[in-house]
């Protein structure tokens, strides 16, 4: 009996220290776990304040973007309705002038009215004769106008008649001028529409004019013709047109335009801008062509002129002496037949572009860049074969003059005449002499 107490008194003893051990092992493993869970409070509590600060911030940043583009708003609609009272005034200016501009010319005109109607049939006409005239006619073009013709079934002939050239041509003209209108290239098109031919394209221009003609070797065909301007403030005297001026009875001043065509009269070589003073040989004496024929580049060629021109070893011209032969009769009939080519050209090119024929407002340094172009356009249009209204045809007036020294080369004269002579013995030269 004693026994069993002292064994259930020492496992209690036992379940008690066991009890006492558990204890002491979890304490520790609950002082972790709090930590634990305070550092994630602490975390937590962290990016909670992290978070409300950037809110903060971004909401600042957002105010101050918010302010700053009000603040710009504000400028440029203060901006925007200064500069529209501006305008709104220089119209208003403008309506002004206007409107005192057509007063004075109603005023001008009622007393212009009431003085011919005093003055004798005979006043009128010799004051209309003699009175200032308006140097520059403006037709308004709106943009319905070109919206109209620029309909797909607007009328060929009507498109012709107003750009003198054909609808498909004048779009080629704009695609080959759209990438470069921007940079305000005029001379953009020269080196592609008029140029010297290349080896290949001189040899069929050669056999183009023999079959023509029966001249051997010829290149081109050459005429001189002249540009109207308004007398300039210097160098006048350099500018006046002694021939226009004898057969117009009108002091006339010009600027000349040498060309040089090819069988289809397009231009090949131009010399623009000398004054109008100048002999067509002085011209020529002037121009690039003549540089290039003393470098030998014309060589055992010819180029055919007017008498205007002298003889020389590559300028053929006819026989301008009394008294001809039958064989130099012969051949200036058929050089005639070359010489046409090119006055005939120039009458297309004037014809087509109508600022040529009369007396033109370009300043003169601005010239010789605006005939360029006129004469780059004539030869897209000749290249496209662009025939011309027989009514815009100009007719040009043939006024060169003899030159003083009308022979410069004794072997140029000895070719000629054995030309003259192959054209009369081979019986290509016609019988208009007869």
């Amino acid at each position: 009996m004693i026994n069993g107490e002292n064994y259930k008194r020492r496992r209690e003893e036992t379940f008690s220290d066991d009890e006492d051990s558990c204890s002491t092992d979890n304490e520790p493993k609950k002082k972790d776990l709090n930590g634990i869970i305070t550092s994630l409070l602490l975390l937590e509590e962290q990016e909670k304040r992290d978070h409300e600060e950037q809110n903060e911030a971004s909401n600042e940043e957002k105010s101050i973007l918010e302010s700053n583009h009000k603040r710009k708003t504000r400028t440029m609609l203060e901006f925007y309705t200064n500069l529209q009272d501006y305008y709104s005034e220089i119209d208003e200016t403008d309506r002004v002038k206007r409107k005192k501009s057509r007063t004075m010319a109603e005023s001008v005109a009622v007393a212009a009215v009431s003085q011919t109607e005093n003055q004798s049939p005979n006043q009128q006409n010799k004051q209309s004769g003699s009175g200032q005239q308006r140097r520059l006619w403006v037709k308004d073009r709106s943009k319905a106008w070109w919206d109209d013709c620029n309909r797909p079934d607007y009328p060929e002939e009507e498109f012709k008649k107003a750009f003198r050239m054909s609808k498909s041509t004048f779009e080629l003209i704009c695609e080959e001028l759209n990438s470069v209108i921007a940079k305000e290239d005029t001379t953009v098109l020269m080196p592609k529409y008029l140029h010297w031919p290349e080896e290949d394209s001189l040899r069929k221009i050669k056999e183009e004019f023999e079959g023509i003609s029966g001249i051997p070797n010829v290149v081109g065909s050459m005429y001189t013709t002249h540009i109207p301007i308004i007398a300039p403030k210097i160098s006048v005297a350099a500018y006046f047109n002694k021939r226009h001026t004898e057969r117009n009875q009108k002091t006339s001043y010009s600027i000349t335009v040498q060309g040089v065509v090819d069988p289809r009269g397009v231009f090949t070589d131009v010399c623009i801008g000398w004054p109008g003073s100048m002999t067509d040989d002085q011209v020529l004496e002037k121009s690039a062509l003549y540089q290039r024929a003393n470098g030998g580049l014309l060589k055992g060629v010819w180029i055919v002129g007017s008498s205007g021109y002298p003889l020389m070893d590559w300028v053929l011209v006819p026989y301008t002496k009394q008294h001809l032969t039958w064989t130099q009769h012969a051949f200036n009939e058929k050089i005639g037949e070359i010489q046409k080519i090119a006055k005939e050209a120039f009458g297309r090119l004037k014809g087509r572009w109508c600022c040529l024929q009369k007396r033109t407002e370009v300043k003169l340094q601005d010239l010789p860049v605006v005939l360029g172009a006129c004469c780059v356009l004539h030869n897209i249009c000749e290249m496209m074969d662009e025939g011309i209204d027989p009514d815009l045809k100009f007719a040009l007036a043939d006024d060169e003059m003899v030159p003083e020294v009308a022979l410069k080369s004794v072997s140029s004269m000895k070719a000629r005449d054995a030309i003259a002579h192959n054209l009369l013995h081979h019986g290509l030269a016609g019988t208009a002499f007869l």
